[in-house]
């Protein structure tokens, strides 16, 4: 697909993106561009990654910028992701695209975005907006999702919630290396070494990196967050082991003199009176159950039961 940048994104023949005032979007498949890349005429002296893009970047060729983006997929931060090639000058950008992502972006931008003041710097700008639309809710998820695990770790729902929170810090993770790539692209861009920009339109540039900088910011403070609710688990984990061993220690203590008992009275000397009395059997169990309910009521008043 084919476009040149005016009020809007207008769809036109390859052979028309040259023609005409106006700088052009073109997003093909690598094939497309192995086919066309000697007719965009683009300066470009560093080898591009088309085929298996991982990571954001921008490179400065002789007379072009080059570069990737590789994208968690925000519903599968782990398995899934979305990677491009791109390369432009100052007549305008070409993305090398795999699976239809620039595609469906570029298409909507087509329908939905109209400019004043139309320019190559402003489609980039949008574009990358496109990219990062909707995080901060998502990130809002996330903070509602680990809050809900804290409520739930303090109410003593202890199974799958460590997993669960570590799992969160593990996509946070993603997330805050893929906006920390996004704002050495931003910067990039910024520097304009080839002069490919307007002076004036960097600042469009500057208002997307301080906007992946928040965001970034947020995680940051999520996985703190993380960190935070991670150590709670441990300390309500603790207590309650605290609570078991008290219990143990409580029992053993009421029993231990019930034992000496019973194991006093199993020795069957020849000489114990108590063996021949008819009342020393009912006598012996009473004194074992008054010890039982002496030291219950003894520990529950101490609070350790």
């Amino acid at each position: 697909m084919y476009y040149k940048i005016r009020n809007t994104l207008e769809k036109v023949e390859f052979e028309d993106i040259f023609k005409g005032e106006g700088c052009y979007v073109a997003v093909i498949s690598p094939a497309e561009w192995f086919a066309n890349k000697e007719k965009f005429n683009m300066g470009i002296d560093l080898e591009m990654e088309i085929e298996n893009p991982y990571m954001t970047k921008a490179e400065v060729n002789y007379d072009s910028l080059t570069g990737s983006f590789f994208i968690p997929d925000r519903r599968d931060i782990f398995d899934k992701s979305d990677s491009f090639a791109f390369a432009l000058d100052e007549k305008g950008i070409v993305f090398i695209d795999h699976d239809g992502y620039v595609l469906g972006l570029t298409k909507k931008l087509a329908s939905i975005k109209k400019w004043r003041t139309p320019s190559l710097e402003r489609f980039i700008y949008d574009f990358l907006e496109m990219i990062i639309n909707g995080d901060l809710s998502i990130l809002e998820k996330y903070e509602s999702e680990i809050s809900n695990i804290e409520d739930r770790i303090l109410e003593g729902k202890l199974t799958g919630e460590l997993e669960r929170n570590n799992e969160i810090r593990g996509e946070l993770l993603k997330l805050k290396m893929h906006y920390e790539q996004l704002i050495d692209f931003g910067q990039e861009l910024a520097e304009n070494e080839n002069d490919f920009f307007m002076t004036d339109n960097l600042r469009f540039f500057e208002l997307f990196t301080g906007r992946v900088a928040r965001l970034q910011g947020i995680v940051s403070t999520l996985r703190e967050y993380t960190a935070q609710v991670r150590e709670l688990y441990q300390s309500e984990l603790s207590v309650k082991q605290n609570r078991i061993m008290t219990v143990l220690t409580v029992v053993t203590t009421i029993i231990m003199p019930l034992t000496l008992i019973t194991g006093w009275y199993g020795m069957n000397f020849k000489y114990m009176p108590e063996l021949e009395s008819p009342m020393a059997y009912p006598v012996i169990i009473g004194i074992v159950i008054a010890i039982a309910i002496t030291g219950i009521i003894y520990f529950k008043k101490k609070e350790w039961l």
